[in-house]
């Protein structure tokens, strides 16, 4: 599997001279990028592409290529596998669509291609897909131009998807929030690679702490259960599911080729092997984000510290349906909190100390709840747009590197435009992820407990 992501050269057949064509945005991908492998663009006449020279097949290319990324017709593929072999391709990333999800001679061809990579020794990501993207090398295999959807950095977070445009959005949303990733595969009809043999890769890649997977069914269900449950206890693993209802399910089908199962069936199973299952995109990112930053959580017990209440209110509210709770203060810190924060400040849990709360103020209350042994979550609150914190953000910044790295998590939860995101950006940049509403935060924390319990009990 390791070609995939760091191929030496990779070849494209059916590159385009024509900007906007897939097989043009392949190759400027590829040549935009920091990929220090050889890139060969094949071209039925030969003609220069992207300022790079062609060639008209595969078998004149002037050395063995590693991956092919192929944008042909489909019923040109099957026999373009075996002019592959020839050359020792290892892999294949089938971009064009146009097999099982369309129809029954789609099927066919998309059968004879994996015979025929099967016979050869060759495994094929696709068709039907984008491909991939090493965060590391750069690499990636891409038709969306760098114009139109940012890379993320290099970090620890995996995404493999089913559905590309679902694997994409991820990818621009970490992009924007500074988040990085190690490996992204997007493997739509997954006619040979998928997720088994996905997780099964990542669970020896030292680059990846958490993985984040979408699917529209699971066809190899108990392989899948299998080596999820090896990989869960030493990276967690976050899924969601599409195709749950009936129409969900018959649109699966028309768009991967893809039989969707029961929800409640998925979930059990996901449960058994420790897999945290996520409800909707935006939750497998929070999920994502969370699990990528911040140490293992050793308890449900929450502080939460605010400089407005409103939020705060909220999250408690939610608190009743999960088996998070809040965390009963020590005497002591109570007691240092009364005698060293202004007495307008209200002394409780959640910890509230107003509008008036400046980054001094919050690095006094969060550091005397870090080292409360009742606490297991730090949770500040945060109205950015307070004139107090706003004057001492760049002090409170500085101020929390030394909890960011401590051994407690601390995660927050923060709202607003364009100066909010900025001053989350640069939480996210030293380790404390930031959640916008209380409601998403402790439903992803809640879910993280869970995976906590599974962790305790496995």
């Amino acid at each position: 599997m390791d070609f995939f992501f760091n191929p030496k050269s990779v070849a494209v057949i059916g590159a385009s001279t024509k900007p906007g064509k897939i097989g043009y945005e392949i190759v400027k991908s590829l040549l935009n990028s920091e990929f220090e492998g050889n890139v060969y663009p094949v071209h039925k006449r030969g003609e220069e592409i992207a300022g790079k020279t062609s060639y008209t097949s595969i078998s004149e290319l002037p050395s063995d290529v590693d991956l092919a990324v192929i944008a042909l017709p489909s019923k040109l593929i099957p026999g373009m596998i075996g002019e592959c072999a020839k050359v020792g391709v290892k892999g294949i990333v089938i971009v064009s669509g146009g097999f099982k999800e369309l129809n029954e001679e789609g099927a066919a061809y998309e059968k004879e291609a994996v015979e025929s990579a099967r016979k050869n020794g060759i495994r094929i990501i696709g068709p039907n897909c984008v491909g991939v993207f090493n965060g590391k090398s750069r690499f990636d295999t891409f038709f969306q131009p760098n114009y139109a959807m940012s890379r993320p950095k290099e970090g620890n977070i995996s995404i493999l998807a089913q559905s590309a445009t679902f694997g994409l959005t991820l990818l621009e949303w970490l992009s924007e929030e500074g988040l990085g990733v190690s490996k992204f595969v997007s493997w739509g009809n997954r006619s040979d690679v998928d997720e088994v043999d996905t997780l099964d890769y990542l669970q020896k890649d030292t680059e990846t702490k958490v993985i984040g997977i979408h699917m529209e069914g699971v066809p190899r269900a108990r392989e899948f259960m299998s080596v999820a449950e090896k990989v869960s206890p030493k990276k967690p693993i976050v899924a969601l599911k599409s195709g749950s209802t009936e129409r969900g399910a018959k649109a699966a089908v028309s768009h991967t080729g893809s039989m969707a199962g029961s929800m409640e069936v998925f979930k059990g199973a996901m449960k058994q092997c420790g897999v945290v299952v996520a409800e909707d995109l935006e939750q497998m990112f929070d999920l994502t984000k969370i699990l990528s930053l911040q140490p293992e959580i050793e308890g449900r017990r929450i502080a939460m510290v605010t400089n407005g209440a409103g939020p705060c209110v909220a999250a408690v509210d939610a608190l009743q349906d999960t088996k998070l709770e809040l965390a009963r203060l020590a005497e002591d810190t109570i007691d240092e909190l009364r005698y060293r924060l202004p007495p307008f400040c209200i002394i409780d849990n959640p910890l509230d100390i107003t509008g008036s709360a400046d980054a001094e103020m919050y690095e006094l209350s969060l550091k005397e709840l870090a080292k409360d042994e009742n606490v297991d979550i730090l949770m500040p609150f945060y109205v950015f747009q307070d004139g107090p914190i706003a004057a001492t953000v760049d002090d409170m910044v500085e101020s929390l590197k030394e909890l960011a790295t401590g051994e407690k998590p601390i995660v927050s939860v923060a709202a607003g435009g364009a100066f909010t995101k900025k001053q989350q950006l640069r939480f996210q940049e030293i380790g404390i992820p930031v959640i916008p509403t209380a409601d998403r935060m402790i439903s992803a924390l809640a879910r993280i407990d869970w995976y906590r319990n599974w962790m305790i009990n496995h």
